[in-house]
């Protein structure tokens, strides 16, 4: 992560160069778990650059149940298309986000006309290391005991929060392009898992982490943008 932070910080495509210019397309992005906005700070930034009008998800600490926190995220989302005319967006989401920016973009496809995930288990949300199976574990005992504002160990149980299980599973909109980027390399996320069929997959040599301060993920997007301008 730190090596491709440093990689990141010394090309110019952290400043948004290579993007096609945005002309106002507002993007809005969802950090990965145990991660907040911040995360995504550096992309964010760059397709400012750009000339994208970016906004975070409002995420502190992606570690709560699914189905309360893409509630308000889609409120969020809600204000932000609303700010921008009505013009719909390109949402990006990084691991855990990209599986519930996946959920957002088939439930609510009059906000998005655009899906890009990095390194997000589409197809199986536990399909990840035995480590953060065992964080999620931890994490999960805490809410069960009350800690309020994290996920329970119901949330990892097969047939639990049954509604949010059918909605990971609901189709896209056949217009609505959607790019799933991931890693063979990735350490944390089994890559198998982000091979949606019907998505555009691209593979990057990239940790898991480090893929929201990746060059390799930066160009993939700005060449993503660019094939959607071209068409």
């Amino acid at each position: 992560m730190l090596l491709e932070r440093t990689r990141l910080v010394r090309d110019p495509v952290a400043n948004g160069v290579g993007f096609p210019p945005g002309a106002g397309r507002p993007v809005f992005l969802i950090p990965g778990y145990l991660a907040g906005d911040v995360s995504l700070a550096p992309l964010a930034r760059a397709l400012r650059r750009a000339g994208y009008r970016t906004k975070s998800a409002g995420v502190r600490l992606n570690i709560g149940c699914a189905n309360a926190m893409t509630a308000p995220i889609e409120a969020r989302l809600e204000r932000h298309v609303a700010r921008n005319g009505g013009r719909k967006v390109l949402l990006i989401g990084q691991s855990r986000g990209g599986v519930f920016a996946r959920l957002i973009a088939a439930r609510r496809p009059d906000l998005v006309d655009g899906l890009i995930t990095l390194g997000a288990p589409i197809l199986d949300p536990l399909a990840v290391h035995l480590f953060v199976i065992l964080n999620v574990g931890f994490v999960g005992a805490l809410g069960t005991l009350g800690l309020p504002g994290v996920l329970s160990l119901d949330c990892t149980r097969e047939g639990a929060c049954c509604e949010m299980r059918h909605q990971y599973e609901l189709p896209l909109p056949a217009d609505t392009p959607f790019v799933s980027i991931y890693s063979r390399s990735d350490g944390i996320v089994d890559w198998r898992a982000c091979l949606e069929p019907g998505a555009r997959l691209v593979e990057v040599d990239s940790s898991h982490c480090g893929m929201a301060w990746n060059v390799d993920v930066f160009r993939a997007i700005g060449s993503e943008l660019a094939r959607a301008v071209r068409h």
